[in-house]
């Protein structure tokens, strides 16, 4: 049970730290532009900055709170304005972009709950407690 958390910060991070290397590309400033998003071209490379730093922080356990939070201050307004299945008109598109919708809710979630509960025992966070309790 000792590296659950660890297990779960791995498979938590997996996502971001895939998917953040491609929001420094063209092709995902091109379609954020494309969907609305204003100033595409700065928002997506800092977006990309923001999640990247969040998985990394969760993953290590490493002020695991704090990267939780960048990853909510990221999946907010990338869900809102990527993912908005209800002006979409066409309905194989809008149920796309449901299940992408309810994916970064779930993803939202579980970053809430690592800013409240920490990164667990298996962490940097934790190993930096240890020594801070020993006294070194």
């Amino acid at each position: 049970m000792r590296y659950l958390a660890l297990v779960g910060r791995l498979l938590y991070s997996v996502i971001f730290l895939v998917s953040g290397p491609f929001h420094f590309t063209a092709q995902y400033a091109g379609y954020a532009a494309q969907a609305g998003v204003p100033a595409a071209s700065v928002l997506v490379p800092l977006a990309g900055v923001i999640s990247l730093a969040g998985a990394l922080s969760v993953l290590l356990g490493y002020r695991a709170k704090i990267g939780a939070w960048l990853l909510v201050v990221f999946l907010v307004p990338v869900t809102l304005a990527m993912h908005n299945f209800w002006a979409v008109k066409d309905p194989m598109m809008a149920q796309m972009q449901q299940a992408h919708f309810m994916k970064n809710v779930a993803l939202l979630g579980a970053a809430l709950l690592i800013a409240y509960f920490g990164a667990g025992p298996v962490s940097l966070d934790a190993r930096q407690a240890r020594a801070t309790a020993a006294g070194y």
